[in-house]
């Protein structure tokens, strides 16, 4: 598929040759990267990343086409749990308007999907993976507002999160430190630098992610003057 280039372009690349400097592999940056561009101003962006990893011969047949855009679909569905859904909206309507008909995947993750306990334990034991000796006490601060507990358990945790159909672990926290730190939150940026810390992402790796959500960010116009370094979470990892 032809494409004209995009001076967009010139960040994926940069992002892509920052993750070829980490052990993460070759295909989280542009989880990392959609998480990026869909909280921050112009969702719409999302369709040039679609377009520009169409260039890539790893994506040439419709099949590759149908699995690339599950993934991406998977990280905008799970980036509802921390910005909301109407930005989501946007990026997978600006990637539909780019498919080509036999690239297409129709599937569907959540059918049937039911909020019992099942879907709180996983939600919980995802949160104990993250937040370890922290859980309890993070769980805690909304002791006073019960309402955030239980959409962080059974929804944010539950429903999005922990589901493992698409994106593995460190693959969502691709999709979700990014899409935190765009926002330029302190507090859950921290608690997500920190997380995928404690999954065994080495911090040098963990600060290319850094460094490439402020590529992002600089494109995009934006200021991420609140959010910790990942030296300066290191401490409490």
């Amino acid at each position: 598929m032809a494409t004209q280039h995009h001076p967009i372009y010139d960040v994926f690349a940069r992002v892509e040759d920052n993750f070829s400097k980490t052990a993460l592999g070759p295909s989280r940056w542009y989880i990392a990267t959609i998480a990026a561009l869909v909280g921050g101003n112009d969702p719409d962006l999302c369709a040039n990343l679609y377009t520009y990893l169409l260039t890539k011969p790893e994506f040439s047949t419709p099949p590759q086409r149908q699995a690339l855009v599950r993934r991406l679909r998977e990280a905008l569905v799970k980036s509802v749990s921390i910005i909301g859904v109407c930005k989501p909206l946007e990026a997978i309507m600006a990637i539909n308007r780019c498919e080509r008909d036999e690239d297409k995947d129709r599937s569907a993750t959540r059918e049937g999907w039911q909020c019992d306990e099942a879907n709180r334990q996983r939600g919980q034991d995802w949160l104990g993976t993250l937040y370890t000796r922290d859980a309890s006490q993070t769980l805690g601060l909304f002791d006073d507002h019960k309402d955030f507990q239980w959409i962080t358990e059974r929804i944010t945790y539950g429903l999005y999160l922990s589901d493992r159909q698409v994106l593995d672990d460190v693959e969502t926290e691709m999709v979700v430190l990014p899409g935190i730190m765009i926002q330029n939150l302190r507090t859950e940026t921290h608690w997500h630098i920190r997380g995928t810390r404690r999954l065994g992402v080495s911090a040098h790796d963990v600060k290319l992610v850094w460094d490439s959500v402020q590529l992002v960010a600089e494109y995009l116009g934006l200021s991420l003057n609140r959010v910790p370094t990942v030296e300066q979470v290191e401490g409490d990892v």
